[in-house]
């Protein structure tokens, strides 16, 4: 990705000055001399600002989407969709306005920002156990879903479909994803658990690696008798979603009702970054999404960060997400994402 500097507020159009380039703010201009030539370039201030941020590829459907009603209201956001992990190392090393992430920052990833760090749940969804095999119902037992991914069942005919041998796909980046799923995983399986364990990566004991939750889409799309795990948006034909058990042993498939039930489960905390791997109530796999912003040290970026994440957490916005495949924040949530939201710093 070619960086631009956050601090950088751009005209489409207008000629970028070298590094040997002084700039004075005069009277709602910026004027450019460059010190070698002499040359003077005039650059009308107030027109767009350009934030780049990164991270999760989970909610990239539903960011870009946002983003793009402001590109007439002199805000340009450049997301780029390089998973959780990725966003998450931009963000510390300060080459982004923001990240997103399907995880909350960890304290020690959140000691290495001396800016401080606010984890802004920005929206939620879930995550289908995908697979691609026409004619064939999966209801995955808590058991049956974690030896799919261990390998110990290698056939649909050991799940009750015709017989067809089952090649796993993953996530081969580090991601979030990943992290929540690996977490329903162990939570429901000592020996996940202890052999293969959570996190944004894992060494997975079977299958093949594909990246983003868009490349895994692609790989299940594009091969018959796949299995894999995607945000749940991206399933669409010829891909089904499993029924999988809650903990209580209901099977359910991830439905706008059953997503909503288990998120409602959640307690995020006073930080906003709290989970729950295996609720008893709703689909099984869900997890809110975060926007991750610098607590001071915004600058200039900071009336457009405003507008971006405001409107991000608007009701008008909130409730496109059950039509892009996502979940509205609760209104609780929603609350207090606004009110941490308030208290980012220029």
């Amino acid at each position: 990705m070619a960086f631009q500097s956050p601090l950088a507020q751009t005209n489409p159009g207008a000629t970028r000055p070298s590094k040997s380039t002084n700039l004075k703010s005069m009277g709602g201009l910026a004027l450019s001399a460059t010190l070698a030539g002499l040359s003077i370039t005039l650059i009308a201030c107030g027109s767009t600002t350009t934030l780049n941020g990164a991270g999760a590829s989970f909610p990239a459907a539903i960011y870009q989407r946002w983003f793009k009603d402001l590109a007439d209201k002199g805000v340009r956001v450049n997301y780029q969709s390089v998973g959780s992990g990725a966003g998450v190392r931009q963000f510390i090393s300060r080459t982004v306005d923001f990240a997103a992430s399907d995880v909350p920052m960890k304290a020690d990833e959140v000691a290495k920002v001396p800016q401080g760090v606010v984890q802004i749940p920005m929206t939620a969804g879930a995550i289908a156990v995908a697979y691609n095999n026409k004619g064939c119902d999966l209801q995955l037992s808590q058991p049956q879903l974690v030896d799919v991914f261990l390998g110990k069942i290698n056939n649909f005919s050991q799940l009750g479909c015709a017989a067809k041998p089952i090649k796993v796909v993953f996530r081969s980046d580090g991601s979030g994803t990943t992290s929540n799923f690996t977490a329903h995983l162990a939570a429901i399986s000592p020996a996940w658990k202890n052999d293969v364990g959570a996190g944004k990566n894992v060494k997975w004991p079977t299958g093949i690696g594909a990246k983003g939750n868009e490349g895994v889409a692609a790989q299940l799309t594009q091969v018959d008798g796949t299995i894999g795990y995607v945000e749940a948006a991206f399933v669409k034909d010829p891909l089904q979603a499993a029924a999988i058990s809650n903990a209580s042993g209901q099977k359910l498939k991830p439905t706008l009702a059953s997503e909503q039930e288990a998120l409602a489960a959640i307690d995020l905390g006073p930080e906003l970054t709290g989970s729950n791997a295996n609720p008893t109530k709703g689909y099984p796999i869900v997890t809110f999404s975060w926007i991750l912003l610098y607590k001071t040290g915004n600058g200039a970026r900071m009336e457009a960060l405003n507008k971006v994440f405001t409107h991000s957490l608007s009701d008008e916005a909130q409730a496109m997400a059950p039509d892009l495949g996502f979940i509205s924040l609760p209104a609780d949530v929603l609350a207090k994402s606004r009110l941490a939201l308030g208290s980012i710093k220029p």
